[in-house]
């Protein structure tokens, strides 16, 4: 085990707090802090033991929200996370995560198959409720990797992969296809079930995407018989409401758990993905969230499920399975300006905290999001870490974890975070990192250098792309992360030499098919680092009436 210095370990286990001072991050760091003090290395522990054993794994992933919702992360957050905060006092949080995209759906095929998805065919938005499967056939994906190592996987949430919707007289849906069309009496085929998962409950695309309607492995729960609106319209069960879908996930995650301990208790451990639909719009809390927050319906649903994660993770420390259960909590991208985002900032509460624009976006506030670890057996308890890692990370690190190997066709762009979890990295995990845009636009960062390759947001903040502003900017902009976290200050004149360099090494990453070490592999279709197509408005942000849609009407 590599050393560390101390006075550097110590600057890593506690992050000071910052003025104005916040009561509940105080907690959660002073929980951390005393926990740490009477607690040993976890990773002394395993190596006395011989090494610790398969873990558990529980992969929780919020939908749009912020870094600076969290309060852990950003002490000044106006929103209170209590259960988010003990995770991480009992754990190690992440200041440098970033997903795979600033949108949903590229980033969960980034999670699940350890690949950017800007090299399979979605290069840029995302996809709809009836859209075909993107996760290649014959791919690699953590549930599959898991389950060659005899771990059982389930998943509970918000889907938005894809799969092949059966029409009524032949034929399979496309992105455009009439919902009414759909023979949601037949099975529905490269769904969840297809890439790895023994289980799954949920819903196919975004909680304001139809079809409204729960999915149980590959069918549909009910027949719409009724259309509803939730921002779009579309084909709903008639007793599909979007207020009932977060309460209802959970529910079946803890149901799954506890149904699971016997068996991670005899050796047989499980792979259990939460992908849950909030607090994406339509922004519902149930009642019993409504006003909590004192900020806005947006942070009643932040509140809403901030307690959601905690139900999860009470239930499995109530079923025992705590102690070697890799816990890991992160969101798909940053917040939405739906979500009521300039509101929110005028009163005093920032979702990206001091980083620069939103869900959509280059700019970090689309994709710098919360990461949190909890695994007593091998993370020590109220840890920190600066490490440059990626939602595609995911894959790599369940083969570290398992002590096997990918093949080179898979999780070209993952890299194991797994020595920073036990406290050994001692370099950067990334040679780099690529990011990407709404609109397909491409950033890369590395070390303290992060440069765009777009004059402007590539998403929805200003200067948006194709306006009169950013026709006046540079081609390209190059930020000092470590200096310059907001991305105020554009060096792209100051250090040509810089943009050249992580021009070639993104170009590099193109071409080989990968970002990781091993042998080139093939983009499907071809990828260009400087598109120049728009991005969809991002529409009016305003918080969603928890009750529009529910009156459906019937379909003739």
């Amino acid at each position: 085990m590599a050393t560390r210095n101390p006075r550097r370990t110590r600057a890593t286990l506690v992050a000071p707090l910052k003025w104005p001072w916040n009561p509940t991050a105080a907690l959660a760091v002073l929980a951390g802090a005393l926990v740490l003090a009477v607690t040993p290395d976890p990773r002394a522990e395993a190596a006395s033991r011989g090494g610790a054993a398969r873990p558990n794994i529980l992969y929780i992933l919020a939908d749009d929200l912020g870094y600076g919702d969290v309060t852990c992360l950003n002490p000044q957050s106006l929103i209170a996370t209590p259960n988010i905060d003990r995770l991480a006092a009992a754990g190690m949080r992440f200041t440098d995560a970033h997903s795979g995209s600033s949108v949903c759906t590229p980033t969960r095929y980034g999670i699940l198959t350890g690949r950017y998805s800007w090299r399979s065919r979605l290069k840029q938005g995302v996809l709809g409720g009836y859209s075909p499967r993107l996760i290649e056939p014959g791919r690699l994906t953590v549930p599959l990797l898991l389950k060659q190592h005899q771990y059982t996987t389930a998943c509970f949430g918000k889907w938005h992969l894809g799969m092949d919707w059966p029409l009524q007289g032949g034929g399979l849906a496309r992105d455009d296809s009439d919902g009414w069309k759909v023979d949601y009496t037949q099975p529905i085929a490269n769904g969840p079930s297809a890439v790895g998962f023994d289980r799954y409950f949920g819903i196919s695309a975004s909680l304001d995407m139809p079809p409204y309607v729960f999915l149980e492995n590959d069918r549909a729960t009910r027949v719409p018989t009724v259309e509803k609106t939730w921002i779009r319209k579309g084909p709903a069960a008639a007793d599909f409401e979007a207020i009932d879908v977060l309460p209802a996930l959970v529910n079946k995650t803890v149901e799954h758990l506890a149904g699971r301990a016997a068996d991670a208790k005899a050796g047989k451990p499980f792979f259990v993905y939460l992908p849950l639909s909030a607090p994406h719009t339509p922004i519902v809390p149930t009642a019993a969230w409504e006003g909590k927050s004192g900020l806005c319906p947006y942070g009643d649903f932040v509140m809403q499920v901030d307690d959601a994660v905690g139900r999860v993770v009470r239930a499995l420390d109530d079923a025992g399975l705590g102690h070697n259960t890799l816990v890991i909590f992160t969101s798909d991208n940053g917040c939405s300006p739906a979500a009521d985002f300039a509101g929110m900032v005028a009163r005093g509460h920032r979702p990206s905290h001091h980083f620069r624009g939103h869900k959509a976006d280059l700019f970090d506030g689309g994709h710098r999001i919360p990461f949190i670890v909890r695994w007593p057996a091998r993370v020590r308890p109220g840890t920190t870490c600066d490490q440059l890692i990626c939602l595609t990370d995911l894959m790599a690190t369940c083969a570290d974890i398992l002590g096997t190997k990918l093949p080179p066709d898979a999780g070209e762009d993952s890299v194991s975070i797994l020595p920073a979890l036990e406290g050994r990295a001692d370099r950067p995990l990334h040679e780099a990192v690529v990011h990407h845009s709404m609109n397909g636009s491409f950033a890369i960062r590395q070390g303290k250098w992060k440069l765009l390759l777009c004059p402007d947001s590539g998403g929805w903040s200003a200067p948006r792309p194709g306006s009169a502003e950013a026709r006046k900017l540079p081609p390209v902009q190059l930020y000092d992360m470590a200096a310059d976290p907001g991305e105020k200050i554009n060096l792209q004149d100051k250090y040509p030499e810089v943009v050249a360099r992580l021009t070639a090494l993104l170009e590099k990453y193109v071409a080989e098919g990968r970002s990781t070490p091993g042998p080139p592999q093939a983009n499907t279709g071809p990828v260009e680092i400087r598109p120049v197509v728009k991005p969809k408005p991002a529409g009016k942000a305003k918080a969603i009436d928890p009750k529009a849609g529910s009156a459906g009407k019937p379909r003739a």
